[in-house]
């Protein structure tokens, strides 16, 4: 039987309001840190899928979500498609060659790395009740591509910009590589057990708007497209952070089933703006939820108060933060769930 957070991703609006929280299995739990000081390295636990799946299944258990999001990371993609890839201590991924200095077809292809991803889908689906929903996820191709070229992260995505500017149709070649590979990793995320899937687009408000349209709709469009072609039913959900008031072209462009709203859009302003009957999912800002105290409830209360005439999944603006003491992930909860 259908969870309430799968119902409401398909449109059904409901007055419980289902939840889960981006990077809810990570590095604020205890029972995750415990973990991973036995395990090692992040790669290596991404890859250790019975080791992903309890990481995974962690905060269901602790807290009763609705979903349950896949342990993994947007970066396993440029890791299949053959670049290298390593998490650095304090520093964050590191990816070589870059792609200001190589090219695609330089790479070695690993498609063998989606393997033990997949495997994590299984055992987390095994382990989970029916009515909690498994989510899985990818990056989008623009903000995977702003990885792949400048080969770590960057406050601005300058690098990236600049090549698309530059070189356009050798940037596009780079977007749609990585959306080959990313709709056969989300087709073999959902061929495992996963109900519905998120795009992470975590860099799509660095573009100006026609670039955004090219680089984080068109993309992103083409994905959902393919998903819907094979394995129709299955809801996407797209989360164009920092998109603001391009996120209703994304919502109408984009083919997506429900849209992912940051903590810096307004959500009576969004209300009005999307689609009517638009599944929204959000937009509680996570250093809030760091703060905690009666901001967080007040601010809880009004997120569900502006949502409350359309499906809507509360979650956070962008993921959780590991200093977040978890007795305010258990007041969140609390309020949500009318406590």
């Amino acid at each position: 039987m259908p969870g309430l957070l799968l119902e409401t991703l398909k449109g059904k609006r409901s007055d419980k309001v289902p939840m889960w929280l981006m990077r809810q299995a990570g590095r604020y739990l205890p029972e995750y840190r415990a973990l991973r000081a036995e395990k090692g390295g992040f790669l290596d636990l991404v890859y250790d899928s019975e080791a992903a799946a309890e990481v995974t299944v962690q905060p269901i258990r602790r807290f009763g979500f609705d979903g349950a999001i896949l342990f993994s990371d947007i970066l396993i993609v440029p890791h299949a498609m053959g670049q290298g890839l390593e998490f650095l201590a304090g520093e964050g991924p590191k990816l070589s060659p870059r792609l200001l200095d190589a090219r695609l077809e330089s790479f070695t292809a690993a498609p063998e790395r989606f393997d033990p991803v997949y495997e994590t889908v299984r055992l987390c689906r095994s382990q989970l009740a029916s009515d909690v929903t498994m989510l899985g996820f990818a990056g989008s191709p623009w903000t995977v591509a702003t990885y792949m070229v400048a080969g770590e992260g960057s406050r601005d995505q300058h690098e990236t910009r600049a090549l698309a500017y530059r070189d356009p149709a050798l940037f596009q070649a780079i977007i749609d590589a990585i959306a080959d590979v990313t709709i056969t990793y989300l087709r073999g995320q959902i061929d495992a057990g996963a109900e519905a899937v998120q795009l992470f687009d975590s860099w799509a408000g660095s573009l100006a708007p026609d670039e955004f349209s090219r680089w984080v709709i068109a993309p992103n469009a083409r994905i959902a497209a393919a998903l819907k072609e094979s394995h129709p039913g299955v809801p996407v959900i797209g989360f164009p952070k920092g998109s603001g008031e391009k996120l209703p072209a994304y919502a109408r462009e984009t083919g997506v089933d429900a849209v992912g709203v940051d903590e810096t859009v307004d959500p009576v302003w969004a209300n009005e703006a999307l689609p009517e009957g638009m599944p929204v999912q959000g937009n509680l800002d996570p250093l809030l939820l760091l703060a905690g105290g009666d901001r967080l409830v007040d601010r809880t209360r009004e997120v569900l108060h502006a949502f409350a005439e359309r499906p809507h999944v509360f979650n956070l603006g962008h993921g959780i933060g590991q200093h977040t003491p978890i007795a305010h992930v258990e007041a969140l909860v609390a309020t949500v769930r009318g406590g």
